[in-house]
């Protein structure tokens, strides 16, 4: 019996496992794929307070690091079910099962896909998810990246500065914020912007070849040799269905001490609601998350007692 079983270890999983394991709780991680997230996937922090410039690689290594000297149990291992007991919570795996006082689900949120035909096909071979993972291999190359938050702004921009031409899709008239990123990615002599556009069609057979777009009153095909999509993010919440609530999107709805709708599971970090999806309030995020499940372990503990 665990006293808290955190599921994810992003940012927000990692820092709440800190936080317990210095209370001298008894803390289980459970991860399903690597440490860190979707920060990994991040080629520069510039704005987390204490590094002037870190890669997310290194922020997580550094922080998964700080994590392991305080010794929690750490399993690679996907979480499937977590059934709630009352008196303790019973998390099914695909590979076991384990029983805590209390759950944190830390577990983020993943790509958002076209849901297009040989998208999947196509996945690795053509089609990423993450320009800073995979930019590099489209060096001097002709490539689209379809989406118009500051995500794909982001990418945007950081592929620019090495491909030969960058086709920015996006099926609005125009982006609805400003940013530097977005200011500068206009600058470019290389970037070629697609507005009021989406993809209909991916071609290619061992590899993507192209993509045919459709505008407001015209279809177009072109060329690629790469597509990066960044059209935002789906929460990995389907493992606690129907036992907390979420919003439409699946999001967990938790208060501000990060408290969802069932007692003794508690949600931080990217997938729940919120306004604003940082490194920053990940790592809040579990930080409170973790003090709010001590407390809530330390007051089951006091009724037991008397």
């Amino acid at each position: 019996m665990y006293d808290i079983i955190i599921i994810g270890s992003g940012p927000a999983g990692m820092t709440a496992a800190i936080y317990a394991k210095i209370a001298k709780k008894n803390v289980l991680v459970i991860e399903k794929s690597s440490y860190g997230g979707q920060i990994l996937k991040t080629n520069t922090v510039k704005n987390y307070p204490g590094y002037e410039d870190i890669s997310g690689y290194d922020f997580s290594n550094k922080l998964y690091n700080q994590m392991m000297l305080y010794k929690p149990d750490y399993v690679n291992d996907e979480v499937v079910q977590i059934i709630d007991k009352d008196d303790f919570k019973e998390i099914i795996t695909k590979n076991s099962s384990y029983k805590s006082k209390c759950v944190l689900i830390a577990t983020g949120a993943t790509n958002r896909k076209l849901g297009l035909p040989n998208e999947e096909k196509l996945t690795g071979k053509g089609i990423s998810y993450c320009a800073v993972c995979d930019g590099m291999f489209f060096k001097n190359k002709v490539v689209a990246i379809t989406g118009g938050g500051n995500q794909a702004i982001d990418e945007a921009l950081y592929l620019s500065d090495f491909v030969k031409t960058l086709y920015v899709i996006y099926r609005r008239d125009d982006f609805r914020f400003e940013s530097i990123n977005l200011e500068n990615l206009k600058k470019k002599k290389n970037v070629i912007f697609k507005l009021n556009s989406e993809i209909v069609d991916l071609y290619g057979e061992e590899k993507l070849s192209g993509i045919k777009i459709k505008t407001l009153d015209n279809e177009e095909n072109i060329d690629l040799d790469g597509l990066f999509i960044a059209i935002g993010h789906i929460p990995v919440s389907s493992m606690c269905n129907n036992l907390v609530k979420t919003d439409k999107s699946g999001y967990i709805i938790a208060d501000e001490n990060c408290n969802t709708s069932t007692n003794g599971i508690f949600a931080c970090g990217d997938v729940r609601v919120k306004n604003l999806r940082q490194l920053t309030t990940a790592c809040s995020d579990g930080s409170i998350a973790a003090i709010e499940a001590i407390k809530y372990i330390n007051t089951q503990n006091k009724k037991t007692n008397e």
